[in-house]
Protein backbone atom coordinates (compact mmCIF):
# COMPACT_ATOMS: atom_id res chain seq x y z
CA UNK A 1 0.00 0.00 0.00
CA UNK A 2 1.68 3.67 -1.07
CA UNK A 3 2.26 6.01 1.60
CA UNK A 4 0.17 9.18 0.89
CA UNK A 5 1.88 12.59 0.78
CA UNK A 6 2.49 14.84 3.79
CA UNK A 7 -0.31 17.16 4.01
CA UNK A 8 0.27 20.98 3.40
CA UNK A 9 2.38 22.20 6.94
CA UNK A 10 0.82 25.63 6.42
CA UNK A 11 -2.37 25.12 6.08
CA UNK A 12 -3.17 23.14 9.53
CA UNK A 13 -4.12 23.95 12.50
CA UNK A 14 -1.87 22.93 15.75
CA UNK A 15 -4.99 21.13 16.64
CA UNK A 16 -4.48 19.16 13.17
CA UNK A 17 -0.55 18.83 13.84
CA UNK A 18 -1.42 16.99 17.11
CA UNK A 19 -3.86 14.87 15.58
CA UNK A 20 -1.78 13.79 12.59
CA UNK A 21 1.09 13.23 15.18
CA UNK A 22 -0.73 10.94 16.97
CA UNK A 23 -2.12 8.91 14.43
CA UNK A 24 1.13 7.92 12.92
CA UNK A 25 1.38 4.86 13.29
CA UNK A 26 4.81 3.27 12.72
CA UNK A 27 5.80 -0.05 12.37
CA UNK A 28 7.21 -2.06 16.22
CA UNK A 29 10.96 -1.63 15.04
CA UNK A 30 12.42 -1.91 18.74
CA UNK A 31 10.50 -5.44 19.07
CA UNK A 32 12.03 -6.75 16.05
CA UNK A 33 14.87 -8.30 16.38
CA UNK A 34 16.42 -10.11 13.38
CA UNK A 35 19.82 -11.26 12.22
CA UNK A 36 22.46 -8.24 11.22
CA UNK A 37 22.81 -8.80 7.15
CA UNK A 38 25.57 -6.31 6.18
CA UNK A 39 25.53 -2.84 4.84
CA UNK A 40 22.12 -1.33 3.07
CA UNK A 41 24.63 0.95 1.03
CA UNK A 42 22.31 4.39 1.85
CA UNK A 43 23.77 7.19 3.57
CA UNK A 44 21.52 9.96 4.93
CA UNK A 45 23.52 13.36 4.61
CA UNK A 46 23.46 16.29 7.19
CA UNK A 47 20.70 17.95 5.10
CA UNK A 48 18.60 15.22 5.03
CA UNK A 49 19.21 13.74 1.56
CA UNK A 50 18.95 9.97 1.49
CA UNK A 51 21.31 8.54 -0.55
CA UNK A 52 21.26 4.87 -2.21
CA UNK A 53 25.05 3.48 -3.85
CA UNK A 54 25.84 7.48 -3.96
CA UNK A 55 23.12 8.21 -5.77
CA UNK A 56 20.48 10.21 -4.17
CA UNK A 57 16.64 8.55 -3.42
CA UNK A 58 14.58 11.04 -5.29
CA UNK A 59 11.03 9.40 -4.90
CA UNK A 60 9.81 11.03 -1.54
CA UNK A 61 7.66 8.17 -0.55
CA UNK A 62 10.48 5.89 -0.56
CA UNK A 63 12.42 8.24 1.67
CA UNK A 64 9.07 8.18 4.05
CA UNK A 65 9.26 4.87 4.14
CA UNK A 66 12.49 3.56 4.88
CA UNK A 67 12.42 6.28 8.06
CA UNK A 68 9.68 4.51 9.75
CA UNK A 69 12.08 1.43 9.75
CA UNK A 70 15.28 2.67 11.15
CA UNK A 71 15.74 2.08 14.54
CA UNK A 72 19.29 3.65 16.71
CA UNK A 73 21.08 1.07 18.32
CA UNK A 74 22.30 0.62 21.86
CA UNK A 75 25.84 1.25 20.23
CA UNK A 76 24.75 4.56 18.84
CA UNK A 77 24.73 3.27 15.27
CA UNK A 78 21.73 3.20 12.62
CA UNK A 79 20.20 0.13 11.24
CA UNK A 80 17.15 -0.43 8.90
CA UNK A 81 15.10 -3.31 10.58
CA UNK A 82 12.45 -5.46 9.25
CA UNK A 83 11.33 -8.83 11.10
CA UNK A 84 13.59 -10.55 8.80
CA UNK A 85 16.90 -8.31 8.39
CA UNK A 86 18.82 -5.69 9.95
CA UNK A 87 20.72 -3.73 7.65
CA UNK A 88 23.76 -0.50 8.91
CA UNK A 89 22.85 2.89 6.96
CA UNK A 90 25.31 5.97 7.43
CA UNK A 91 24.41 8.83 8.98
CA UNK A 92 25.97 11.79 8.75
CA UNK A 93 24.41 13.78 11.56
CA UNK A 94 20.70 13.69 12.13
CA UNK A 95 18.68 11.26 10.16
CA UNK A 96 15.67 13.85 10.08
CA UNK A 97 15.71 17.53 9.77
CA UNK A 98 12.90 19.64 10.81
CA UNK A 99 12.43 22.34 7.71
CA UNK A 100 9.18 23.91 9.04
CA UNK A 101 7.76 25.48 12.23
CA UNK A 102 4.50 26.55 13.19
CA UNK A 103 3.60 28.72 16.58
CA UNK A 104 0.85 29.31 18.67
CA UNK A 105 0.26 30.93 21.61
CA UNK A 106 2.87 32.86 23.75
CA UNK A 107 5.25 32.58 26.99
CA UNK A 108 4.52 29.54 29.07
CA UNK A 109 0.87 28.39 26.76
CA UNK A 110 3.39 28.53 23.24
CA UNK A 111 3.21 25.28 21.33
CA UNK A 112 5.50 24.87 18.60
CA UNK A 113 4.79 22.06 16.11
CA UNK A 114 7.62 21.36 13.41
CA UNK A 115 7.26 19.84 10.13
CA UNK A 116 10.28 17.12 9.00
CA UNK A 117 11.74 16.30 5.71
CA UNK A 118 9.99 13.25 5.81
CA UNK A 119 6.93 14.77 5.84
CA UNK A 120 6.47 13.98 9.57
CA UNK A 121 4.74 16.61 11.98
CA UNK A 122 5.44 16.51 15.87
CA UNK A 123 4.65 19.23 18.40
CA UNK A 124 7.93 19.93 20.77
CA UNK A 125 7.31 18.97 24.56
CA UNK A 126 8.57 16.57 27.39
CA UNK A 127 8.50 13.88 24.48
CA UNK A 128 10.06 15.48 21.85
CA UNK A 129 12.65 17.59 23.33
CA UNK A 130 14.65 20.37 21.57
CA UNK A 131 18.31 20.95 22.66
CA UNK A 132 21.20 22.74 21.73
CA UNK A 133 24.67 21.31 21.18
CA UNK A 134 26.81 23.98 21.13
CA UNK A 135 30.11 23.62 18.61
CA UNK A 136 33.11 25.91 18.02
CA UNK A 137 30.93 26.97 14.54
CA UNK A 138 28.15 27.97 16.63
CA UNK A 139 24.69 25.89 17.92
CA UNK A 140 23.91 22.84 16.43
CA UNK A 141 19.61 22.58 17.24
CA UNK A 142 17.89 19.50 17.27
CA UNK A 143 14.61 17.99 18.17
CA UNK A 144 14.06 14.01 19.69
CA UNK A 145 11.56 12.23 17.32
CA UNK A 146 11.70 8.92 18.84
CA UNK A 147 13.75 6.26 20.53
CA UNK A 148 17.23 7.55 20.37
CA UNK A 149 16.34 9.67 16.60
CA UNK A 150 16.84 13.13 16.40
CA UNK A 151 16.09 16.01 13.82
CA UNK A 152 18.75 18.66 13.20
CA UNK A 153 16.92 21.91 12.95
CA UNK A 154 17.55 23.97 9.69
CA UNK A 155 19.10 26.98 9.76
CA UNK A 156 15.86 28.60 8.45
CA UNK A 157 13.77 27.07 11.42
CA UNK A 158 16.84 27.40 13.84
CA UNK A 159 16.35 31.59 13.15
CA UNK A 160 12.60 31.52 13.73
CA UNK A 161 13.21 29.28 17.55
CA UNK A 162 15.44 32.46 18.34
CA UNK A 163 13.70 35.26 17.26
CA UNK A 164 10.71 33.77 19.59
CA UNK A 165 13.18 33.10 21.93
CA UNK A 166 14.60 36.57 22.00
CA UNK A 167 10.98 38.08 22.20
CA UNK A 168 9.91 35.88 25.25
CA UNK A 169 11.67 38.49 27.39
CA UNK A 170 13.17 35.69 29.92
CA UNK A 171 16.72 36.55 31.18
CA UNK A 172 17.89 33.05 29.53
CA UNK A 173 16.74 33.56 25.98
CA UNK A 174 14.24 29.86 25.21
CA UNK A 175 11.33 28.80 24.07
CA UNK A 176 8.01 27.22 25.53
CA UNK A 177 6.40 24.39 24.34
CA UNK A 178 3.43 22.48 25.90
CA UNK A 179 4.73 23.98 28.99
CA UNK A 180 8.02 22.77 28.59
CA UNK A 181 11.17 25.24 28.66
CA UNK A 182 14.11 25.04 26.37
CA UNK A 183 16.85 27.12 26.49
CA UNK A 184 18.47 28.05 23.81
CA UNK A 185 21.97 28.07 25.29
CA UNK A 186 23.28 27.06 28.68
CA UNK A 187 23.19 29.67 31.72
CA UNK A 188 26.58 31.25 32.46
Amino acid sequence: MPMPPPPDFASLSLAEIARLAEENRLPPVDSWNPAHCGDSEMRIAVDGTWFHQGSPITRPAMVRLFSTILRREPDGGFVLVTPVEKLDIDVEDAPFVAVELKADGSGEAMRLAFRLNTGDVLTAGADHALRFDAREDGPRPYLHVRQGLEALISRSVYYELAQLALANGAELPGVWSEGVFFPLATAA
